[in-house]
């Protein structure tokens, strides 16, 4: 009778042991600690009634396992033959990886790989064994000429393109840095105003002016904003890869432009053209361009006016490049001044046909030009000598 109980009692115990111990099947992923490491395998405690076994073709070269450390197992079988538990942590690792890329993947999170090699069509980075791939469009934000350079280089990503199934994963580190340029050109915008003095980088020389990035964004500056001397062409002035402080005229978020300026509005030579110069005075200035209806003539750096083609001889012209030339040295005469609009009138007639008083005027203000000079071409066909 004491035997039956003795047995009955064991066998209570024994199922309260197997009730105790979880239930696991070849395929699942399972929390473990590290038992024991040896050179030839790894002895685990997965909380079943056998320990299980990594051998080491079943770990990751990169895997430093010691006795205490938890870890994730996949079961490959529940009787290795011998009453133990064949683990592997590669494949747990693989398949946590996955999940983990899923996640990544679903939540759009950058992280940082190193890009390991150079395909066709783009680069190669390994993601816990996992390989990634990285199209050339997407490698970087800006151009790039060389993916060669890429090698061995640490670039943050996000996940593009991700099927599990197919084993395929699909990496930009293009949509990364795109994110941070448009938080700095948002963060430009809004600390953006008109009038103040910023720092930039000439990138582009057209015809009509010089783009400057300010840092994320462009701006303009025209060919009229360049400088206070008329400008014919930009690369007087700028070169692409000068750093340039400019002035911010105008902007537009909406419009995606920024105005700018590179001559000092402190510099403005009308502002000394309204003390300086008087209606009625005669001077002496440079005929720096010539269109159909008249010519305009640089009295100093910056400050021009516009001799209307009826304004440049007595007599009856065709057009302005008839009598005058870029380059010639004129006397005109100041017929007008518009200190609001910047604008200047003025007439080479007016001033060769100077009287004596104006004249007068003239050699007192500008010191230096004889009587003779004003009226040369008057009496340059007339024969003195008998």
């Amino acid at each position: 009778m004491e035997n039956n109980n003795e047995e009955i009692s064991m066998n209570e115990i024994m199922g309260e042991i197997e009730k105790s111990m979880k239930r696991i099947h070849e395929g699942d992923v399972v929390k473990g600690t590290v038992v024991s490491v040896s050179s030839d395998e790894v002895l685990v405690n997965i909380g079943y009634m056998a320990d299980g076994i990594i051998s080491s073709n079943e770990l990751s070269q990169e895997d430093i396992l010691n006795p205490g450390d938890e870890i994730y197992v996949y079961i490959l079988k529940i009787n290795d033959g011998e009453g133990n538990v064949a683990l592997s942590k590669k494949k747990a690792d693989e398949i946590k990886t996955w999940d983990d890329l899923q996640e990544d993947f679903n939540s759009a999170t950058i992280f940082k790989v190193k890009v390991s090699q150079i395909v066709r069509g783009g680069a190669i980075a390994y993601i816990n064994g996992i390989r990634a791939f990285i199209p050339a469009s997407h490698i970087s934000y800006s151009y790039v000429k060389d993916l060669n350079s890429f090698i061995n280089k640490e670039i943050n990503v996000k996940i593009i393109e991700f099927d599990k199934y197919k084993g395929k994963v699909v990496l930009s580190a293009k949509e990364v840095e795109k994110e941070e340029v448009e938080k700095i050109k948002e963060k430009l915008w809004e600390s953006l105003q008109k009038g103040e003095k910023r720092m930039g980088t000439v990138t582009r020389i057209v015809k009509f002016g010089a783009f400057v990035d300010l840092g994320g964004v462009e701006g303009l500056i025209h060919l009229n904003d360049l400088s206070w001397k008329r400008v014919n062409n930009p690369s007087e002035v700028v070169s692409v890869g000068d750093k340039v402080s400019v002035y911010v005229l105008d902007f537009d978020k909406e419009k995606n432009r920024i105005s700018l300026g590179l001559k000092d509005v402190a510099e403005d030579p009308w502002k000394l053209a309204i003390s300086k110069y008087k209606v009625g005075e005669i001077v002496e200035g440079k005929v720096v361009k010539l269109l159909d209806f008249g010519a305009f003539v640089e009295l100093e750096d910056g400050l021009e006016g516009l001799v209307h083609i009826t304004e440049i001889s007595d007599d009856r012209i065709l057009k302005p490049s008839d009598v005058l030339n870029i380059g010639d040295r004129v006397k005109v005469k100041i017929l007008e001044i518009d200190e609001e609009a910047k604008k200047m009138s003025l007439s080479i007639k007016a001033g060769n046909s100077a009287s004596s008083e104006e004249i007068s005027k003239y050699n007192d203000n500008d010191g230096g030009v004889t009587l003779g000079d004003l009226l040369k071409d008057k009496f340059k066909d007339f024969n003195f000598e008998k």
